[in-house]
C-alpha cells in the first residue's frame, strides 16, 4: 500500500557499554524510583543485562550513576514483574524467558491488540493518529542508527500511545506489562542485519493504513508485526 507521506561495579557490569541516563519507558511522567526501574528494563531489552548475570545493587547504582538505594527498590519492582531473583547476600539474578513463555505473551497480545488496533481505524479521530507519527519516525530513525534503546523508548510510547485511542486503560497495562516481561534479546544483530529497520517501517505503514480507514490492511500490518516481535526479537543470540 503507497504511504501518503512519505561501589565499584562487578565484572559483568564493568565489561559493558554506560547505558543512558535514566531513559523513561513510554514518555510517561514517574517517578524517580521508577525511572531507574525503566533504565534497567532498557539495559535488559538491549541485552546489556544477561539471562543468568548477577548484579549488586551498588554496581548497577555506579554504572548509572545514582545512589543504590533507588536501585534496589527498583529491581525489588522488576522481581515483581518476573524480570529478576533476589539472590541473598549477592543482589540479583537476571530470568530467562522460556520459548513458551514468550509464545504465550506474543498470542496474549496478539489477542488484544490486533482487533483493537483494527477497531481504531474505524473510532480513532485522525489527528490523535496523526500526533502518533512523530514516533513512528523516531523509530525508523533509531532503527537506521542502531540506537536499540531509543528505539525500544519509541517503540513503547508508539504502541501504548496507539492503544490509548481505545479509551480502555486497563488494556494498555495489561500489554505494557506483556511487554515488560517478554523482553526482546538479539535486538543487536537484527539492527545490523538490517531486519529491524523493515519492522520499524511498519509503524508508518499501520499509520497510513489506520488514516485511511482500511481495516483489512491495519489487521495484515498489525499480524505481520507481531509475527516480527516473535519470530526476530525473541530468539535468544
Amino acid at each position: 500500500m503507497a504511504s501518503r507521506r512519505t561501589g565499584a561495579p562487578s565484572a559483568a557490569v564493568a565489561a559493558a557499554p554506560p547505558a543512558p541516563a535514566l531513559p523513561v519507558l513510554g514518555g510517561k511522567k514517574s517517578s524517580y524510583r521508577e525511572r531507574v526501574a525503566d533504565a534497567l528494563r532498557a539495559a535488559l531489552i538491549a541485552g546489556e543485562l544477561r539471562p543468568g548475570e548477577v548484579h549488586s545493587a551498588p554496581g548497577l547504582a555506579a554504572r548509572f550513576g545514582v545512589s543504590a538505594t533507588p536501585v534496589r527498590e527498583a529491581m525489588l519492582d522488576l522481581v515483581k514483574e518476573g524480570l529478576v531473583d533476589t539472590v541473598p547476600n549477592k543482589g540479583f539474578r537476571v530470568t530467562a524467558v522460556t520459548e513458551r513463555q514468550l509464545d504465550e505473551y506474543t498470542h496474549v497480545r496478539s489477542l488484544i491488540e490486533i482487533p483493537t488496533t483494527v477497531g481504531l481505524a474505524r473510532t480513532a479521530d485522525p489527528v490523535s493518529l496523526e500526533a502518533l507519527r512523530p514516533a513512528a519516525r523516531e523509530i525508523v530513525a533509531a532503527a537506521a542508527a542502531g540506537d536499540l534503546i531509543a528505539y525500544v523508548e519509541a517503540d513503547t510510547r508508539f504502541h501504548l500511545g496507539l492503544l490509548a485511542l481505545a479509551g480502555n486503560a486497563h488494556l494498555v497495562e495489561v500489554v505494557g506489562d506483556l511487554r515488560k516481561r517478554a523482553r526482546l534479546y538479539g535486538l543487536t544483530a537484527l539492527a545490523e542485519s538490517g531486519r529491524l529497520l523493515s519492522s520499524a517501517q511498519e509503524h508508518l505503514e499501520l499509520l497510513d493504513a489506520l488514516l485511511d480507514r482500511d481495516e483489512a490492511a491495519v489487521h495484515a500490518v498489525m499480524t505481520r508485526h507481531l509475527g516480527h516481535v516473535r519470530g526476530m526479537w525473541a530468539a535468544p543470540d
